[in-house]
């Protein structure tokens, strides 16, 4: 078995020219025949391409927007790149398969689909130039498609991985190549047994990274962010938040659960399973330690912060003057199921079912709809849920001040709430 190690770079850590460059730099000394690079989408584009379906689907114009994105790509390419370069030649063609896809009709009941099939051009065209730039300086290494090796369900924008076929696909695909050229490869992305394209949901190329790790018994698996390691709190909104040197799986699983965004959910298990170390470092100091996820006795006591913009809270009321049943909960949740939507926060009283919700693009309408003739439904968006592991008075008092709150519920360890967003965000120390 192949001793082989694994970074996944993100969209922050390619965004532009220099940050390509620094990627480079980083490899450059660490880089080994068997290593896998996963690379993100650069920059926004995910969004950019989320804008994009968001106007065909309201049968708007998107013209300029592809033409913005197509330059920025391109833009790219010229800081890094000769003019007489294949890689210019690459981009465009990518973007007129883009062009085809997007001329495909887009139904409301085939959304999930008809996204996976364009959201996937982010992680294409920046493994490309990725690539295509670490050739250039001498990093000799092979361009990958994702989709060769990670098979799945048709669980469009939520794929199930095929852990026996990928196993297959990548000890005789990848492995063979490793023994002799380090290989970039897409995060996110997937393939279905009839040929369809898939993703493992938002944010899923930690996810990616640590199915090839698990697939490879890989020595280690590092994630590259823009910040120094696993915190507690989001350093943007809370100043004094503070770096975890080591934490075990199940703690960080659990930070992951309650959508701490420096690692995917589904990126801890497959690693835990196998007991291979994950790595979180900031690509922008990369000889500092980070943080190492592994298998430790010692319990974390510090309180944790997670904080999920974009939530919805849903009020499912009974109508015929009963009290709440199991049976309500399961058409409930059946129908959440159904629409692939996970429930991030459920509170139950006499009459009513409460839930929150990620925003995605016409589930909630489809849910509505669904159950209207059973319960009366009553929501509310733009909402943040706010979670505390390791709570205390102090800081709960600190980050209920000033806010709406809709909905809130303690347990001995974690407290959450529900609540409409600040005017103004604080950036301000945490209580102690």
């Amino acid at each position: 078995m192949l001793k082989t190690f694994v970074f996944k770079f993100g969209g922050a850590s390619v965004k532009d020219a220099p940050s390509i460059i620094n990627l480079s730099k980083i490899l450059y000394n660490r880089l080994r025949n068997h290593t896998v690079i996963v690379v993100s989408a650069m920059g926004k584009t995910t969004n950019a391409l989320e804008s994009i379906l968001e106007k065909k689907i309201k049968g708007e114009d998107f013209s300029l927007n592809i033409t913005i994105l197509k330059n920025y790509h391109l833009d790219i390419c010229s800081e890094l790149f000769e003019p007489e370069h294949s890689i210019h030649h690459q981009i465009e063609n990518h973007f007129i398969q883009l062009d085809r896809d997007l001329q495909q009709s887009l139904r409301v009941e085939n959304f999930d689909q008809y996204y996976d099939q364009i959201i996937l051009y982010g992680e294409l065209l920046a493994t490309r130039i990725v690539q295509e730039y670490l050739c250039s300086v001498e990093i000799f290494c092979v361009w990958q498609d994702a989709r060769e090796l990670i098979q799945t369900n048709a669980d469009y924008r939520f794929a199930k991985v095929d852990w026996k076929k990928t196993t297959k696909n990548i000890k005789n695909i990848l492995a063979p190549i490793l023994t002799k050229f380090p290989v970039v490869t897409q995060g996110f992305i997937g393939r279905e047994k009839g040929g369809s394209s898939t993703t493992l949901g938002r944010e899923g190329s930690d996810f990616t990274a640590a199915i090839l790790g698990a697939c490879l018994k890989s020595h280690s698996v590092t994630i590259w962010k823009d910040v120094a390691g696993v915190l507690n709190a989001d350093p943007k909104r809370f100043p004094n938040a503070v770096k975890f040197d080591e934490l075990d799986y199940q703690e960080a699983a659990e930070l992951t659960y309650y959508g701490a965004s420096v690692i995917h959910p589904k990126t801890i298990k497959p690693l835990a399973n196998l007991s291979i170390p994950l790595y979180v470092k900031s690509f922008l100091a990369p000889e500092e330690s980070g943080t190492r996820i592994h298998h430790i006795k010692q319990s974390n006591h510090i309180p944790c912060i997670v904080l999920k913009e974009d939530q919805i809270l849903v009020s499912f009321k009974v109508t015929d003057f009963t009290f709440i049943e199991e049976k309500h909960i399961h058409q409930v949740y059946a129908q959440l199921e159904q629409l692939k939507l996970k429930v991030n926060m459920l509170q139950t009283s006499a009459i009513s079912i409460s839930i929150v919700i990620d925003k995605q693009p016409f589930k909630l309408d489809r849910l509505i709809e669904a159950l209207s003739g059973l319960f009366e439904i009553r929501y509310n968006e733009a909402l943040q849920l706010i979670t505390i592991k390791n709570h205390n008075p102090e800081i709960i008092n600190q980050l209920m001040e000033q806010r709406e709150v809709l909905m809130e519920q303690v347990t001995r360890s974690t407290f959450q709430m529900v609540a409409k967003p600040l005017q103004e965000a604080p950036n301000r120390p945490l209580y102690s």
